[in-house]
């Protein structure tokens, strides 16, 4: 895993200074903010990815077992809550470390930079604390859908793909089309990642960062009491499958 997020990470930062060269003086993002993005979501890859799902939860529904759950002394929402969580705190500690390290050595303009200051560096890890919970939130909805869809292939699908693109993990947000830029200031995906890591170069600015801080809030909590809500009416009356 780390040396995939090496190379992806050496791969893009190529792929955009070729961009970049052919495209003159009207750049959208600096370049050295932009290697920084790069870095920083390769390092935190783990921790901001959308498609990982516990496949143990989505095969419990489908297979009945959940039921054992469901006779359980304790909030199955909260139990879902953790567990992903710590799957992915898990994972982004085995990789992060290493990536960052080698990114911080390497030569201009391949180099991870420093933070633009120290205000935008603690803003940048509250951003990051409040995006993994909205993603995990996110990630604890599509998996309660599952009682009322059973399968849950299509519905990932279509949503991960707009949901990635509207994250800036396809491309970083200031790259995209107006209109998309416009449409993901508005919806939850780009407060996941994308924010933190702008915030962390100077790319937005601290004031700004602040306003995007109420922004996360507003949104963990929508999310959250959709998917309590959600998860009351799906266990009020539940069809289990499986012999």
């Amino acid at each position: 895993g780390i040396c995939t997020q090496l190379f992806w990470g050496l791969l893009q930062i190529f792929i955009y200074k070729a961009f970049y060269a052919g495209s003159g003086q009207n750049v959208p993002m600096e370049f050295s903010n932009l290697v920084t993005y790069v870095w920083l979501q390769q390092a935190l890859f783990s921790l901001i990815y959308m498609r990982q799902k516990d496949g143990d939860v989505t095969a419990s529904i489908k297979d009945g077992t959940v039921a054992y759950e469901l006779v359980r002394p304790y909030n199955l929402y909260i139990w879902w809550y953790i567990k992903c969580i710590t799957r992915k705190l898990a994972m982004v500690a085995l990789r992060m470390v290493p990536v960052i390290i080698v990114a911080l050595v390497l030569p201009e303009p391949y180099c991870l930079s420093m933070p633009e200051s120290l205000k935008s560096f603690l803003m940048s890890i509250l951003n990051l604390s409040l995006g993994t919970l909205l993603l995990v939130s996110m990630s604890v909805l599509m998996q309660i859908l599952v009682f009322f869809t059973y399968d849950d292939k299509g519905i990932n699908s279509i949503f991960y793909t707009f949901a990635e693109l509207l994250a800036g993990l396809t491309l970083p947000i200031p790259l995209l089309p107006d209109i998309l830029q416009k449409i993901s200031y508005y919806l939850p995906f780009r407060l996941i990642g994308d924010l933190s890591f702008r915030v962390y170069s100077g790319d937005i600015p601290f004031n700004e960062s602040v306003i995007d801080l109420g922004f996360q809030v507003f949104w963990l909590v929508a999310l959250v009491a959709i998917g309590v809500c959600l998860m009351k009416k799906a266990t009020k009356k539940v069809c289990i499958q499986g012999g």
